[in-house]
């Protein structure tokens, strides 16, 4: 087990910064936190109420380096990685290959942020970043984000993943990567395990309890696929094209929301505890 871990952000792929904003930043009122052009990609970061992040990556110079663009073309917008930050770099490599793992792009160059990754072949189909950093990474807001819809953020309280076999999921999530389960529960078609870290980190494994379920074909013989994300939010009923699952529950599908479904609930309610899917 890899110690001193925590579930840093999620990060979703868009054409363009600004084609995510009128969500994150304007329904769901996260606040900008930093953002920077590098090789490849751009970044910029959105923090909720309860510290958790989103990354937001367009391309930049993909002649340079076209990973992203070659992900875009290829799946369309949509979840791109899951990063966690470990105490020590060095040390999360070795307990990832004592576990058979083989991390990959590893680079150790930079002493304020130490990189590495777990293929999606290899971590239940979702990309996994472990990185060591230094310091704190701020920079001023771009004048295109729009104001927020509420004065609150909402609270990102769990990425929900999909996975073939929760043993496989736990195996990485919990063996590997250190999250403590902290509930468990079952659906109409399917199981779910909470799984958390220190500061509000919690990934949601969800399973199909059968064959034939929605979910088993949504996952389409992958091994896992990163289902939604679940927030806390005024007024969710009031994010646009979001539709009601439950008294207290809506939900946007990943077709109506660049590629990352979202399941929104109100302050106080229960409904995330329900496994609710978009």
């Amino acid at each position: 087990m890899i110690s001193d871990t925590l579930l840093d952000h999620v990060a979703v792929a868009v054409e363009r910064h600004s084609d995510a904003w009128p969500r994150y930043a304007g329904d769901l009122a996260g606040r900008w936190r930093s953002g920077g052009w590098g090789t490849g990609f751009a970044p910029a970061q959105l923090e909720y109420a309860n510290g958790k992040k989103i990354e937001i990556l367009e391309p930049h110079r993909a002649d340079e380096n076209d990973f992203l663009r070659r992900f875009l073309d290829r799946n369309g917008p949509g979840p791109h990685h899951l990063t966690f930050k470990v105490g020590d770099i060095d040390d999360a490599l070795a307990e990832a290959a004592d576990a058979g793992y083989e991390p990959i792009n590893v680079d150790l160059s930079d002493a304020t942020w130490k990189e590495a990754f777990l293929h999606p072949r290899d971590a239940t189909g979702v990309l996994i970043q472990l990185a060591q950093s230094e310091g704190e990474w701020r920079t001023p807001a771009p004048a295109s984000l729009p104001a927020p819809r509420t004065p609150t953020p909402a609270d990102l309280i769990h990425v929900a993943h999909a996975v073939a076999s929760l043993d496989d999921g736990l195996r990485l999530f919990s063996g590997l990567l250190g999250g403590s389960e902290e509930a468990r529960g079952r659906a109409d078609h399917h199981r779910w395990v909470d799984v958390a870290w220190p500061a509000a980190g919690r990934v949601r494994l969800v399973a199909p309890s059968s064959e034939g379920s929605t979910l088993w074909s949504w996952l389409g013989g992958r091994a896992g696929r990163l289902s939604h994300l679940g927030f806390v939010c005024e007024d969710p009923g009031g994010v646009g094209g979001a539709r009601a699952l439950t008294g207290s529950a809506w939900s946007l599908a990943p077709a109506d929301n660049l590629g990352t479904g979202l399941v929104l609930v109100s302050p106080g309610s229960a409904a995330l505890d329900d496994g609710l899917l978009p």
